[in-house]
């Protein structure tokens, strides 16, 4: 079992925040309690508690397994043979506005806070890294990595050579089986057309379409751009197609319905892929689970699916939740089991109190994480794992208003987390990539919402929510072992034994 410890020096270095585009609350009041002290090896239960009022703050502590018979009606059963899906981890997007902030920092400040947030025997151990392919709303300027007509003058720019891959080759030091996603959010101005009807030029970041007469050059510009990053030592893990392919309005964007979709992967970039020996995995869509209320684009994925020839490239779907219900993940599940689904991005901003942690933790955990594995997701992450006191920096026209995981004061040091942070904290710190959600059975109550795994090394996982006013008191039991556990009121639970 890895020991952890929430000291007093982690508390300082780390306020708390959320992502993508109120409430006002104490930060972080226990900031003078004592070192937590170094619990027994012989400790059997490992707890993290975070309470949305900051009494508890992902504050450790650690549970014995019970010695008498277990008699508990409100028992959690854990059914280790009832298996879902395998996880591939949880964490937050590496955005060239993030990269810029970490690097404001001082090298033994942000070598601390990466510590704390990715390694996985230090730290809270996040797994899974969202990075752009060219600009998003969160760079730090417009561009793709072929701005000159022509494929041959495709190359890396300084926001990924000074800025993302400095910070990403920190993070797989620190944790080397990091699993890397990537999205664009356009095509090369040259490559746009404005429909696929009048097919005029489209030089704008903003929208536009791809012109199909550009698909095998824009197949080699995601093949040299994997390759890019591979000659840095970054391995890409999976990829999206184009990051909200039904948003027009984004200020980096493209539209790409799900016919284009499937006839550019089919006709382009999985073979080019495929011929390059590249293994990077291909998700569609990468959107809302409402399909942005278009009728002719519902079921975006599944419609791609049906085509054989393009189904063969694909790994699964993506999905974002501002749009629609969380529900829609099973129903894509249940028409193509054989498919994998992952959630890739959220944002927390003024429209929704992001901030404002009583407000937005049993949400967040409850549709982004809890809520998204719960429904097939292997993995899950948020939008912007650091912003400064600006909320930025960002592009005109993209969202201003929105919060990251943390957030970095004026100083460059004083770091306030935020719930996306806490969500994926609690995810990633029990539950380790490649571990299998498990089934439950038995104790429910209205607001309690839960969910178990096994790990590759044998270890079980919990992770309980609680929406009520009411702490929920309830016994573990995983068949071999049993303890009792408390989810406080408003608050979150992670559990870890062997």
């Amino acid at each position: 079992m890895i020991k952890f410890r929430v000291t007093l020096a982690t508390l300082l270095a780390a306020g708390i925040m959320i992502t993508s585009c109120g409430g006002d609350e104490p930060q972080n009041p226990d900031n003078n309690k004592p070192d937590t002290p170094t619990p027994p090896e012989t400790t059997d239960v490992r707890v993290l508690t975070t309470t949305s009022n900051r009494a508890k703050d992902l504050d450790e502590s650690w549970l014995s397994f019970s010695t008498v018979d277990n008699m508990s009606p409100s028992t959690i059963r854990l059914n280790p043979s009832q298996e879902y899906q395998t996880i591939d981890g949880f964490g937050a997007a590496i955005t060239g506005s993030t990269a810029y902030n970490l690097l404001k920092m001082t090298a033994a400040d942000r070598a601390k806070f990466l510590k704390e947030t990715f390694s996985p025997t230090e730290g809270y151990g996040m797994s899974y890294i969202r990075i752009c392919i060219g600009a998003s709303d969160f760079s730090l300027s417009d561009y793709t990595c072929c701005d000159k007509e022509g494929i041959e003058n495709f190359a890396l720019t300084d926001e990924e050579n000074k800025y993302v891959i400095p910070v990403l080759k920190e993070i797989l030091a620190i944790n080397p089986s990091i699993k890397i996603m990537a999205s664009p959010w356009t095509a090369p101005r040259w490559m746009k057309v404005n429909n696929l009807t009048d097919l005029k030029p489209h030089n704008s970041w903003t929208g536009g379409q791809l012109n199909p007469a550009y698909y095998q050059d824009y197949a080699t510009y995601f093949v040299k751009w994997i390759q890019a990053f591979n000659k840095e030592g970054i391995n890409i893990y999976g990829m999206t197609v184009q990051n909200e392919p039904l948003n027009r309005g984004n200020s980096a964007s493209m539209f790409m319905g799900w016919e284009e979709q499937r006839d550019f992967i089919k006709n382009a970039l999985g073979p080019k892929l495929r011929q390059a020996g590249i293994d990077t995995k291909i998700y569609a869509f990468d959107h809302n689970y409402n399909y942005d209320n278009m009728a002719d684009q519902k079921s975006y994925p599944t419609k791609i699916y049906a085509d054989a020839e393009a189904s063969k490239y694909i790994a699964g779907a993506a999905y974002h939740n501002y749009g629609g219900n969380v529900e829609e993940l099973n129903t894509v599940h249940k028409s193509n089991p054989d498919k994998e689904l992952v959630f890739t991005e959220s944002t927390a901003g003024d429209w929704n109190d992001g901030s404002n942690l009583q407000k937005r933790l049993i949400d967040d955990m409850e549709q982004i994480t809890l809520g998204t594995v719960n429904r097939w997701c292997r993995g899950s992450i948020i939008w912007n794992l650091m912003l400064d006191a600006k909320r930025g920096p960002n592009r005109p026209g993209g969202c201003t208003t929105g919060f990251g995981a943390v957030d970095i004061a004026d100083d460059f040091k004083t770091i306030t987390r935020n719930s996306f942070y806490y969500i994926m904290a609690h995810m990633s710190s029990v539950v380790k990539p490649d571990a299998v959600r498990i089934g439950t059975s038995g104790f429910t109550t209205t607001g309690l919402t839960y969910s178990a795994f096994r790990n590759p090394d044998g270890s079980y996982a919990l992770v309980l929510s609680n929406r009520k006013s009411d702490d929920v008191r309830a016994t573990v039991d995983d068949g071999s072992h049993h303890f009792p556990v408390t989810v406080p009121a408003g608050g979150i639970v992670s559990l870890s034994w062997k």
